[in-house]
């Protein structure tokens, strides 16, 4: 069997191993198998094979770690409106206790508010922030 088909059989390997598991980064490294067969089809040796197969899977997952990393650009869930529906709402809030929640009416029941720490908390209008737990994190709107 020659040398590409090898590769290119441990690229498909690669690839349904991605599907099976659902990580995106095998198939970053099946990228580097998919270098090394096409380097076999040019005539590379096996040694200069394994080493671009290496090196570009090994900068592609290294890439996309970083890319990854650097454009998280989703919120967390709790803080996320396309899970939390209360995200972004408006409260009311008429006073504020010691402890630095409140209780506000909202969605026809009592919930109970807090803000950031460090915010100096006021009465008025409130933006929900996010949820934590079956409270709600304001900010001043």
């Amino acid at each position: 069997m020659a040398e590409s088909t090898i590769w290119w059989v441990i690229t498909g390997i690669t690839i349904a191993g991605e599907l099976v598991l659902g990580t995106f980064y095998l198939l970053m490294l099946a990228l580097g198998m998919a270098a090394a067969a096409i380097s076999a089809h040019l005539g590379a040796s096996t040694m200069v094979q394994m080493v671009i197969a290496a090196a570009v899977g090994g900068a592609s997952v290294v890439a996309w770690y970083f890319r990854k990393k650097n454009h998280s650009t989703e919120p967390q869930a709790q803080a996320n409106p396309n899970v939390v529906m209360d995200v972004g709402e408006l409260v009311l809030v008429n006073a504020w206790n010691p402890d630095g929640t409140a209780h506000v009416h909202y969605r026809g029941s009592q919930w109970t508010v807090f803000h950031r720490p460090g915010v100096t908390p006021s009465t008025g209008a409130h933006r929900v922030a996010e949820m934590v737990g079956s409270r709600l994190l304001v900010d001043k709107a």
